[in-house]
């Protein structure tokens, strides 16, 4: 059954290493369509910062575009990015994997210095104006730190100190850096800011198994449904 609602899932590719992580955004589909959500899929139509073997974790010498590589996730329905309108959506939800930091953003590069793709960091600007709920995960947040940060918002990427569990940890500390509040939370909860609605959780933060990340991204999301 339909619950009216609709949401823009803004993706970064394909593949863990330089794109979207494909465990993370199929939780994100199941979930919402097990909600009556309707999803619009968006990314930006840019090449990618680079390409990475995934058999061997080597760069590739070789040349993609983050479109067309997020299609092979969505069967084919995949939007680009700039056609995306706050006003047709209740909610924006980004999911994690490293073409976050390195296609959405350059955190990959510059850490708590980042830059946010100008249409994205638009985008998700316009949604906050309009009092909608952005959603995040993984290494995502630290863009929603990067654009909100000044606003003392509260976000999660799970633990903050790094270990065997939480090799990633050190994002923590960056979100704290750009003024955001880094939240310490388990792996099956999510860190909810109900004053500026934004909804955040670890999923592949945390070394864990999927069906642990699959728990995590259905917190995030059943926290961005609770504030639609």
């Amino acid at each position: 059954m339909s619950s009216g609602k609709k949401v823009a899932l803004i993706l970064s590719g394909c593949g863990v290493y330089d794109g979207s992580e494909v465990t993370e955004v199929v939780s994100c589909l199941i979930h919402l369509s097990r909600a009556g959500v309707e999803v619009s899929m968006f990314a930006p139509n840019i090449e990618k910062m680079h390409v990475i073997d995934h058999t061997t974790g080597e760069e590739m010498n070789e040349k993609r575009n983050v479109l067309v590589e997020s299609a092979r996730i969505t069967r084919g329905s995949i939007i680009a990015l700039d056609e995306c309108n706050a006003d047709d959506y209740d909610a924006i939800i980004i999911p994690g994997g490293f073409g976050a930091a390195k296609n959405l953003s350059d955190f990959a590069v510059k850490g708590a210095e980042l830059t946010v793709h100008t249409t994205l960091e638009q985008l998700i600007i316009k949604f906050n104006e309009q009092s909608k709920p952005i959603g995040c995960c993984c290494i995502a947040p630290t863009i929603v730190a990067k654009v909100f940060g000044n606003k003392g918002i509260k976000l999660t990427v799970g633990g903050d100190e790094e270990s065997e569990k939480w090799p990633y940890a050190g994002a923590a500390g960056a979100i704290n850096k750009l003024g955001a509040s880094h939240n310490v939370c388990k792996t099956d909860e999510a860190c909810i800011d109900k004053e500026h609605k934004i909804v955040s959780s670890s999923a592949y933060m945390y070394a864990g198994k999927p069906h642990e990340v699959d728990d995590s991204v259905k917190a995030m999301i059943d926290g961005v449904i609770s504030l639609m």
